[in-house]
């Protein structure tokens, strides 16, 4: 395992939005600024990705859609399902993702561990997106990997509190893959089935949460050995957030992420860490939960390497 852990970033993953936008776009600089100010994160861990070719995008979106976002020709509807506003800026902020994800994957695989200070945008279907999801990155790496090492097995591991429907759909039926996701039941209006949907029950505490995650991740395991987790950890599950659901406390989320990323690192599956959803009540909240994260993942790592 490297003596470094690299992190991908990049500017364009902050686009303004309208004033009291409840998307805190701004949760990706300051979690980078937190971790680089608490020293965590070393200057030289933080790569600056470039924007992905439209190639990448179109293995598991459709042309069309990607050039409605591209030329922002989507109408009202759609933008309205998006939940953001279609600028040039949208494209370019969608795109860089998708390539940081991209190249968190293949770091992961080299390097044990990687993380992605964005990421997990699980909600983008292939010929639309919606929730905040433009395009799918976690797809789009796959596909990119499959590309790379058509044999490679892939677990998407998804702890965000809402189901990641648009992966689910995008990857169905694809036996090299097995999608995993615990999530809130009947908070989304469409579900697509993965290969292990476990739905906890609405403002679920932390206790429960943590059992039912812990038992059937590790049956997943056991019915699924993968060469690579992409893993959306989230920080929706916490009780102050605006639309998760769920009553974890900040002790439950770090509980959360010191098992799964012991299981996986100590187990030596390279994991590649991603974001995913957070929409706290207090602004910085949601950045301090993925700092956190990203924390435990090099606390981890660190450790390991010291075996």
């Amino acid at each position: 395992m490297s003596a470094i852990m690299r992190c991908f970033y990049s500017q364009h993953f902050e686009l303004t939005l309208p004033s009291g936008h409840p998307f805190p776009m701004e949760k990706y600089r300051v979690s980078k600024d937190m971790l680089l100010e608490g020293g965590i994160i070393l200057p030289e861990e933080i790569i600056e990705v470039r924007i992905a070719d439209s190639h990448i995008l179109q293995r598991v979106h459709d042309q069309d859609y990607v050039n409605r976002i591209y030329s922002c020709s989507v109408d009202r509807k759609e933008e309205m399902r998006l939940g953001l506003p279609v600028t040039p800026q949208l494209y370019t902020r969608s795109a860089t993702e998708v390539e940081a994800t991209r190249l968190t994957c293949r770091a992961a695989l080299e390097e044990g561990v990687a993380v992605c200070l964005a990421g997990g945008m699980h909600h983008a279907f292939r010929e639309h997106g919606e929730g905040y999801c433009v395009f799918n990155d976690v797809a789009a790496a796959i596909r990119d990997l499959q590309d790379w090492k058509p044999n490679i097995k892939i677990m998407v591991v998804d702890t965000d509190a809402h189901q990641g429907n648009g992966t689910n759909a995008i990857l169905e039926s694809d036996p090299r893959v097995f999608t995993y996701s615990i999530h809130v039941g009947n908070a989304q209006n469409r579900k697509f089935n993965g290969s292990m949907d476990v739905e906890t029950v609405r403002y679920v505490e932390g206790e429960m949460y943590l059992k039912q995650l812990f038992s059937t991740l590790a049956a997943a395991l056991d019915t699924f050995v993968p060469d690579l987790v992409i893993w959306i950890a989230g920080a929706d599950n916490h009780r102050n957030d605006r639309f998760g659901q769920m009553m974890l406390s900040l002790k439950d989320l770090q509980r959360r992420d010191e098992i799964l990323l012991k299981a996986f690192i100590r187990n030596r599956i390279p994991v590649a860490v991603l974001y995913g959803g957070g929409y706290n009540r207090q602004a910085e909240f949601t950045a301090k939960i993925h700092r956190n994260t990203v924390a435990m993942a090099k606390k981890i790592a660190t450790e390991f390497r010291g075996i």
